[in-house]
């Protein structure tokens, strides 16, 4: 593994444990009795965590990248990928509205579906895309990816995210 793909492993796995306390979350909110603001956390969370900071990395750096190198690649499972992407900020968006109308059962709901599709998506990189990354670029090339994966935290708020990533570590 390279420093790049590794740093987009790690994001992934935050993102996984994330989707593991949403879960638990959701086994205790039986009836609507978690908090809207409890729900509200979790959907900035994935809004700034999962979205602003790692699908970005990969919409702006990695996939455009990838197709330079493979048009079938980009044609492709690089478009699932971002087609995604869209679908997910459109379910946040759906959470977000129902988490703000009140509607616990329903931000519930729409909170599982989206974990779900999120961990489906999490695998398709994972076992694909990621290992893709690596045979299509050299070492030296990958470096430089990560290299450009840091300085793009470090423009959105690097300290912010390792504040988020913490939060979802400890619980």
């Amino acid at each position: 593994m390279t420093k790049a793909i590794d740093l987009l492993y790690d994001e992934h796995q935050i993102i996984t444990q994330a989707i593991e306390q949403v879960r638990a979350f959701l086994d205790e909110a039986v009836n609507g009795t978690k908090s809207i603001e409890e729900m509200h956390a979790y959907i900035l969370f994935f809004r700034h965590y999962a979205d602003k900071f790692h699908h970005y990395k990969e919409e702006e750096i990695l996939f455009p990248e990838m197709a330079k190198r493979n048009e079938l690649i980009a044609e492709g499972v690089i478009q699932e990928m971002l087609d995604n992407h869209v679908e997910f900020r459109q379910m946040i968006a759906d959470m977000e509205a129902s988490a703000s109308e009140g509607d616990a059962a329903k931000t519930q709901m729409q909170f599982a579906q989206y974990a779900e599709a999120l961990l489906d998506h999490i695998a398709v990189e994972n076992d694909e895309v990621f290992q893709m990354a690596e045979s299509l670029f050299s070492d030296d090339e990958l470096e430089n990816m990560y290299f450009r994966f840091v300085d793009m935290d470090r423009e959105l708020n690097d300290a912010k995210k390792r504040e988020m990533e913490a939060s979802i570590q400890n619980g």
